[in-house]
Formats: structure tokens, sequence, C-alpha cells
């Protein structure tokens, strides 16, 4: 028996055979060609771009009816990545200068996105590498005559076991009834990710080498909660799997029957519960899980995998189509959170890669460094303002200046709309994300000037401990419990009570019920997570006395041991 750990993505338990699923490429050829034959390369490179064309297209029209919205999403982006010009016209200026074969020109060009890629600080454009080298993968196949599908042989109900698995590999998932899968690679944010929570089936990824210690048909058992593969369990620890996986059954159609009542407290405290979104595809998931509307919007998604941003309509059409579709209910759409070293025009960079770019030209300060990037976005959430309860929320404060100048803009765009007679709310609510430490610090200062915060925890913890925390060599640092990250929390609270203004949390930490008592205890009033998170959050703030909390929270901020806030919150949860 063999024990396996990596990241659980999306919660349940499984116990199955294993299908290794084998995708590695052979070596890629490289030699030179004649100056006669360079022609004929790229003509090799074009007839393989295409003929990955045909293939997607033809995997997108047998997506099956019941196959979550986010399969197509994903395929939809692995054909706009075919079309960039990084892929498709980059490798041919190699070709044509070095005179290399196709493949190790598509190789090179591979290489160099990958390492542009891995510099991007941002964790959810950093995870679109893992796109790009599957469609430069697909491209390499068709070059080199290999077969693209492993699947026929497999039987429903099996575990997969892969190095990573594509958007297509999403309709081979639902066609035959996959239990869960494991893969090499991957994060919590990657596609392969969402896709497993969309599917609703327990997953792991980030599992190094999983594919060289799995066989084929080897029983497994898969914990996506625990992000542990048991390999080869013997019957003792099957039963016991077996009886958990009956109570985590359970413990779902009970959730199940909460989707329709309201997150409050037994002693009356009302506790607002809403969703985090990427795509306009999501908002099915959100209303699914009972939302009560949209906490953070990410629209950053608008300007990936394209060439140049999104215009100032079709961000316009993606906000109303979440409007629409919330009618009645709030929907947060937060202002582009790009940086320096994220790409918003296909790639090509105007400046050089910051050094450290998590603290460089990133979000709010990128905004208005490039107003030309920022006023169609102001214009395009101003306008579906008047199709919905849509809210406006700023990322990355850090300081008074900033705040005024984005309010200035605003208050400018408003005009230029009065004046064209275009339809829009004047008083779409305003509010501020509160990552940097020095907006918590300062919270009391930006409190007048808007109508809500966002604590984003993501940010706010790795700012506050000075660690990245996608750095597998530091990342054990990062602590949602750490007795500063709790202060600047409470701090942030306290300033939105005394101002009157609502504070919520969108960050990873709103969306984990370890986290769910002790926020409450803290006076959070709304919190904005995963949409498959919000079920289990809502039955511990309905099990909950806000005032027993209180006490306990007021207790474990003044601790200033680490050790003694993880034990009293592990006291707080029993």
């Amino acid at each position: 028996m063999l024990a396996l750990h990596g990241t659980g993505v999306s919660d349940g338990i499984s116990v199955g055979k294993a299908f290794v699923l084998q995708r590695e490429l052979p070596e890629v050829p490289e030699y030179t060609v004649a100056r006669h034959q360079v022609d004929g390369e790229i003509a090799r490179l074009a007839q393989a771009v295409e003929a990955a064309r045909a293939q997607l297209l033809a995997i997108r029209e047998h997506i099956p009816a019941s196959a979550p919205r986010e399969v197509a999403s994903f395929l939809d982006a692995h054909l706009l990545i075919l079309d960039d010009p990084m892929i498709s016209q980059a490798p041919v200026d190699t070709i044509r200068r070095r005179r290399l074969n196709a493949e190790w020109a598509l190789k090179i060009q591979r290489e160099s996105l990958g390492a542009m890629f891995e510099k991007m600080e941002d964790p959810y454009l950093r995870n679109k590498k893992t796109d790009v080298v599957q469609v430069v993968d697909r491209i390499l196949r068709n070059l080199m005559l290999r077969a693209h599908e492993d699947h026929e042989r497999m039987s429903a109900g099996e575990i997969v076991v892969a190095n990573d698995l594509t958007p297509a590999d999403a309709v081979m998932l639902k066609h035959h009834r996959v239990r869960a899968f494991v893969t090499n690679l991957g994060g919590p944010i990657s596609h392969t990710a969402i896709l497993a929570r969309s599917l609703g089936i327990p997953a792991i990824v980030s599992v190094h080498s999983a594919t060289h210690y799995i066989r084929h048909g080897e029983e497994l058992i898969v914990d996506g909660k625990r992000g542990v593969v048991i390999v080869g369990p013997d019957r003792r620890i099957v039963a016991e799997y077996r009886r958990l996986k009956t109570g985590i059954a359970r413990l779902r159609r009970e959730l199940d029957r909460l989707r329709t009542r309201l997150a409050v407290t037994r002693d009356g405290r009302r506790i607002r519960l809403f969703a985090n979104i990427e795509l306009p595809a999501d908002v099915r998931a959100a209303t699914h899980a009972g939302a009560e509307g949209i906490g953070l919007y990410r629209t950053e998604f608008l300007y990936m995998n394209r060439d140049g941003q999104p215009s100032e309509e079709e961000q316009f059409r993606a906000y109303v189509k979440v409007a629409k579709a919330l009618t009645g209910k709030p929907v947060t759409i937060r202002t582009l959170d790009l940086g320096a070293d994220k790409q918003v025009d296909g790639g090509r960079a105007a400046a050089a890669i910051a050094v450290n770019p998590a603290l460089g030209l990133r979000a709010v300060r990128l905004c208005l460094h490039d107003t030309a990037l920022f006023r169609p976005q102001l214009r395009a959430i101003l306008r579906a303002s008047a199709y919905g309860q849509v809210r406006l929320m700023i990322p990355m404060l850090s300081a008074q200046d900033e705040l005024f100048r984005v309010l200035e803009l605003i208050e400018e765009t408003k005009r230029d709309l009065k004046r064209e007679r275009v339809r829009f709310n004047p008083r779409i609510p305003i509010g501020g994300m509160i990552e940097v430490p020095a907006a918590a610090i300062a919270a009391d200062m930006f409190a007048p000037y808007l109508d809500f915060f966002s604590i984003g925890t993501n940010d706010l913890i790795q700012y506050t401990l000075a660690i990245d925390r996608v750095d597998d060599a530091v990342n054990y640092l990062y602590d949602p419990l750490h007795p500063a990250v709790l202060r600047l929390i409470a701090l942030t609270i306290k300033a939105g009570k005394a101002a009157r203004i609502p504070v919520a949390m969108c960050g990873e930490m709103a969306g984990d019920p370890r986290y769910t008592r002790l926020l409450v205890g803290l006076g959070l009033s709304e919190f904005s997570m995963h949409p498959a998170t919000l079920l289990a959050v809502k039955r511990i703030v309905r099990e909950s006395s806000s005032k027993r909390l209180a006490q306990t929270a007021n207790r474990i901020l003044k601790r200033r041991d680490t050790r003694a806030v993880h034990a009293l919150v592990d006291e707080l949860n029993r």
C-alpha cells in the first residue's frame, strides 16, 4: 500500500480501478533544412495547426448536453490560442530565419512562452501556461503523426491518472462517467480543477510522478478533501473509506436542502453568502448553490488568450449577461487586476518583466498608469449598471490618492455618458478591496469614500507575511491564522462598522469552512466564495451562535502565539 499526496481541488471520495493515460510525446527531432525546403516546413506547420483546429471543433460539436458550460469555454480558449500569432506565426519566423524543422521551431516557441508565463505573479494568469503547452503539444502530435486519443479502452467508473488533462479530455470524462481523476500537474485554480468542481467528481492535482507510481488496473482510493491517493489499499482501508463515502453522500443530501434557506445564525444574525466567478457561464453554478449574488466577478479572463484587449462593447455584453442572469441580486465587478508582467495583447509586452511583479505596476496602479486601458472598462461597467444591481470594486488600493483619482475618473465617465444620453445607474455602489496591509491599517481613512469593503485574503496574507503563495519553497508559511493577518482583518471590519458600510471577504479564506466560525465571530457579515463551498459554509453559519463565537474570537485576537491561535480555532470548530 502506498499513499501519494497532492492538492485536493474537488471534494469527495472515490474507490475504483486506475486508468493511466500516458500521453508523453517522443523526443522532438531537431535538424536544419535546405533553403528550398523552408516553404515545405512552413506548409507542414500550417497543416498541423489546421488539423488541430478541426480536431477541437469536432470535439466541441460532440460535447454532451449534460456537460458543464465550462467545457465549451475552455475549448474556445484553446481555439483562440491557435489563432494567436505567438503560436501560428512566431515559429514560421524561426523556420525562415534559422532553417529549422517545424517541430523544433514550435518546441522553441513553447519553451519561450512557458518561461514568460512562469514569471507571471498572478496565479490565474500563470496557470494559462498549461493551456498554451496543451495546444502546442496537439500541433506537435499532428506534425509527428501521433494519435491523440487513448480513451477507447476506458470503462465507466474508472479513475483517470494523467500528467494533466485538457479541456477536450473533459468531454471524455463525461462520456465515460469517470469517478475521479489524479494528475501530476495543476493547481487549485487551473482549468483542470475548475472542470473537476463543475463535474462534481473528486480530484487531486499536483501529485508529482503519479503516472510513474500508479499502474493500469490498480485499485485506488481518491480522497479529494485531504488530497491523498491510496494505491493498493487493503480491505480494512477500503471498508473505512466506503463508510466515509456514505457519510459524505448523506451530508451532500442534507446540504442540498439548504439551497433556498437563508444563512442566519441561531441567535438571529443574518450573514450574506455570495459567489466568485470568472466567466459569465459560472453564473449557473452560483445560482444552483443558492448564492445571494456575485461578490467577485474577475474581469481578467476577458483579456486572456487574445490578440489585443477587449472592446468596450464586448465587455459591456459580458457584464450585462451576468447582471440580467441575476436580476434583483448584486453583481460586484472588480476592475482589471492585471500587472506589468501579465499580458493583455496576445503576449507582446510593452515593457520588460518586472523583477518583483507582485510589488510592481499592477491592478489599480496599472489602470491609473494606462487610462486608455481603464476608461473603456469603466464605461462598460457603468453602462451595465442600468441592467441590474451592478457594483464596482477597485482592487489593490494602498493610498487615498489612488482612490481619489479612480473616483474622479468614474465621475468623468458618468458625465460623458450623461452627455451622450447613455443609460447608467448614477448611484452605482463603489467598493474597495482590502488586500494590502497599508489599506487594512488605514481602512478608516478609505471608509468615508466607499460604499463597501471586500477583504482579499489571498494577497493580504501574501503581503503581510512576505511570501509568494505560488512558490513551493516558501508557501508552507502561508497561514491565514497568523496573528498579524487576523488583526488586519479585525481592523478592516471595525472600520467598516464605524462607517456603517458592509464588509465582505472574497479570498479563499471566505470559502474554507475551517475559518467560518472565526470570521463570523470577528463580525464579518458577507462572504464570497467558489460556489462549490457555499452550502458547507451556510450549514456552519446556521448551526452557530454569533455571540458565543464573538467571545472566542476576541480571545483569539489577544493571542500572540500562532500555535495557540490554531488550537483555539480547532476548539471553536469542535
